[in-house]
């Protein structure tokens, strides 16, 4: 999303020491990454674009349901001012997260025996019931508009990566970009992989026509492995959008006692008759019974009213998962949850975390209720996990620390649970902050990640998730990692 300036088109963008707020958990904290591994690429630099060198952003992280203590997380690794990153890296850990080590994944040529392009964004992971992992990526050229949905896999923890291939390549045209794409591992069946992703289309492939062309669509594509990731089926469409509609962050969640599929995604109308109210943003879904060979019409849950973040004090712009629902399935009883960024409860001035659910397979759903505790201050990038007693787990950012001062920008990442279905929240804990947002890299706005990461294991919560360095302008961002049990 906004990681490209084809993509772009199609989407509407002194130090802290001196606070001594306690930081709750902030032992139980382990700092994941380290010196970029790929720190010395070449690759990928354009007219007017920073590399930010060290900085991580975007992680996301699996826990492997074969081996509890064999975690597995990716991220961006170095990110560019305009558009994804030197490479993704996978950092595994062996025993439980206390210690991790960093794997560049080979979806660009700053990885020796990569796939052959300049940059590379969107890391996702996921972990299958035989511990094979799956991880995927956006990479893309600078210099041109070439572009592929990469995949690889690891059989021993994601210590290495093997089978890597393209499930889909644009080359030599303008007229499409892939983006946002995910990768989620059947629970029950192993060898079994699902991918998903949109596919931004303009009406040309004519260089002189401007990226800003007004006719374009994005509908959802799909691919699936069942030999482990030796081999992908053909992508097929499986949301169809008219011009000027687009779905985009598309997470499949998988019901394992049916086997039912569920695809999440912000589903963006500007055309058409408007007598639904769907004009706009929508959380949507679509769901397979079949393992994806066919899936259900689009069906809506809600508006997603987001006003995108702004430093409340400078207006400066903080870019975040304001487009991009998060969803989660509890195994055990097969309640759907989704979270976004809203701002229906402060009459539209800024943006926080919302939650709604459904106890039928979607056919109906609870009306949007606030996650995040009150605090008059934007809430976001939420991301969400269901442990096995049913919590539900949630984390994000928000400013609530703010105060008059306009060098810094004051961020706390947090996590909250619920014990009776997503119906209140509660138990409060920060996880990391205060630290300086204007730290980060600036990357359409001061930049940790379109979503970060959270999974759980038994009753504990694994969070996974990039804060500023404040003041560190050699080490802006890293990933940390943090168990949590409610």
């Amino acid at each position: 999303m906004r990681q490209h300036k084809f993509a772009a088109l199609f989407i509407v963008v002194a130090l802290l020491s001196t606070l001594t707020l306690s930081v709750a958990n902030a032992a139980a904290l382990v700092t994941v990454t380290g010196p970029s591994p790929v720190g010395n690429c070449t690759f990928g630099s354009g007219p007017g674009a920073t590399n930010y060198l060290n900085a991580e952003v975007e992680p996301w992280i699996a826990v492997n349901p074969s081996n509890s203590n064999n975690l597995i997380g990716a991220w961006q690794q170095d990110r560019w001012s305009d558009g994804g990153s030197h490479a993704l890296v996978a950092g595994y850990s062996t025993n439980g997260g206390g210690k991790w080590n960093e794997v560049p994944l080979p979806f660009t040529k700053c990885v020796a025996g990569g796939l052959p392009y300049e940059r590379a964004s969107d890391p996702w992971v996921s972990i299958g019931p035989d511990g094979t992992a799956y991880t995927i990526s956006i990479s893309f050229n600078e210099s041109n508009n070439d572009n592929s949905v990469g995949v690889a896999t690891s059989t021993n923890g994601g210590k290495s990566w093997n089978n890597v291939q393209t499930l889909i390549a644009d080359i030599g045209t303008y007229q499409f970009f892939s983006d946002k794409e995910s990768i989620t591992a059947d629970p029950v069946k192993a060898g079994t992989a699902y991918a998903v992703w949109d596919r931004l289309v303009s009406p040309t492939d004519n260089p002189r026509v401007t990226l800003h062309a007004s006719a374009y669509t994005g509908p959802t594509l799909f691919s699936k492995t069942i030999d482990g990731g030796k081999t992908w089926s053909k992508y097929q469409i499986i949301v169809n959008t008219a011009q000027n509609n687009q779905t985009i962050g598309n997470q499949i969640v998988v019901d394992p006692r049916t086997g039912t599929l569920y695809d999440f995604f912000d589903y963006i109308v500007s055309t058409g008759s408007n007598s639904s109210g769907s004009h706009g943003y929508n959380v949507a879904f679509v769901k397979s019974t079949d393992g994806g060979t066919t899936w259900s019409q689009i069906q809506i849950i809600s508006s997603l009213q987001s006003v995108g973040v702004t430093d409340p004090n400078t207006g400066e712009v903080i870019r975040t998962g304001d487009i991009i629902p998060e969803p989660a399935l509890d195994p055990i009883s097969g309640k759907l949850y989704v979270v976004w960024q809203d701002s229906r409860f402060n009459g539209g001035s800024y943006d926080e975390v919302v939650i709604s659910s459904s106890s039928n397979g979607g056919a109906t759903w609870t009306a949007p209720t606030r996650v995040n505790s009150f605090s008059g201050r934007a809430a976001f990038t939420p991301a969400i996990s269901i442990n096995s007693n049913g919590v539900v787990g949630v984390t994000y950012y928000d400013f609530r620390t703010l105060t008059n001062e306009t060098a810094t920008l004051p961020t706390g990442y947090w996590f909250t649970s619920s014990s009776d279905g997503g119906v209140s929240f509660g138990g409060e804990q920060q996880l990391k902050g205060p630290f300086d947002m204007k730290t980060a890299p600036y990357a359409s706005g001061y930049f940790t990640g379109d979503y970060q990461g959270l999974a759980a294991s038994g009753t504990t919560f694994q969070t996974f998730f990039v804060a500023a360095n404040s003041g560190n302008t050699t080490n802006r961002t890293d990933v940390f990692f943090g168990r949590v049990t409610p």
